[in-house]
């Protein structure tokens, strides 16, 4: 079992084999026993937990235009996807939105022109345990092979370039989602899309920032910034 351990402010994720931290040296046999708590061999105790989703998706490989989790969130909530849903998306990338789409629903298959982001994914699925995803080395701007889709999510440069294919393979009141850096290409894409019967729902940009918290101190931790648009349309 995968687990995670913590002391003070420092979190370690161990698969197998002796963990070695800056505070000591675990051995396996103790990591394999323990349920609570662990001592490294200089006495430092850790406290430990089976490892979550989301400690393992923290130690994938990913590219540097990862979407953020609080991106995704948005995508998985406002689509209304569900255990029974067929999803595409375009820009595999590492595959982590591939990853959180895959643990909702039925099948996710991904498109990518590049062949070394698809097997970046590729491994990253594979140490997430994800099964229900087909990659596929295609162009979504030239044709989807897929019908009766029920959410198709774009992450790619020119997403404009594909709004037709994408009405022909979604079902009827089901999501187009396109996240994109800039404002310029958010317009462009909402050109396209109302050439066709499309309704648009909505443009978010979400910006999340964190906050310390130590007794009576309080401050931002970190400075509020832009990652991208998302737009939501919906098939008519």
């Amino acid at each position: 079992m995968k687990k995670i351990l913590i002391r003070k402010d420092k979190k370690y994720y161990w698969n197998e084999g002796d963990l070695h931290t800056a505070s000591g040296v675990i051995k396996e046999e103790d990591l394999k026993k323990s349920v609570n708590k662990v001592k490294a061999h200089s006495g430092k105790e850790f406290s430990v937990a089976p490892a979550l989703f989301i400690d393992k998706i923290e130690k994938i490989k990913r590219d540097p235009q990862a979407m953020l989790e609080k991106d995704i969130a948005l995508i998985l909530t406002y689509s209304s996807i569900d255990k029974d849903s067929i999803v595409l998306e375009a820009g595999t990338g590492s595959g982590k939105l591939t990853s959180f789409l895959a643990r909702i629903v039925k099948k996710v298959y991904s498109y990518d022109k590049n062949k070394d982001n698809l097997n970046l994914a590729k491994k990253n699925l594979d140490f997430l345990d994800i099964k229900n995803v087909e990659l596929k080395n295609k162009d979504i701007y030239e044709n989807i092979d897929e019908k009766e889709l029920d959410l198709i999510v774009l992450d790619l440069p020119m997403p404009w370039k594909t709004v037709k294919n994408c009405y022909d393979s979604l079902k009827q009141g089901s999501f187009l989602i396109s996240y994109l850096p800039t404002i310029p290409q958010v317009m462009e894409f909402i050109h396209e899309v109302n050439k066709h019967n499309f309704l648009v729902v909505k443009t978010i940009e979400l910006i999340e920032r964190e906050w310390m918290v130590e007794g009576q101190k309080t401050r931002p931790k970190s400075s509020l910034q832009h990652t991208a648009f998302l737009t939501f349309v919906r098939k008519l």
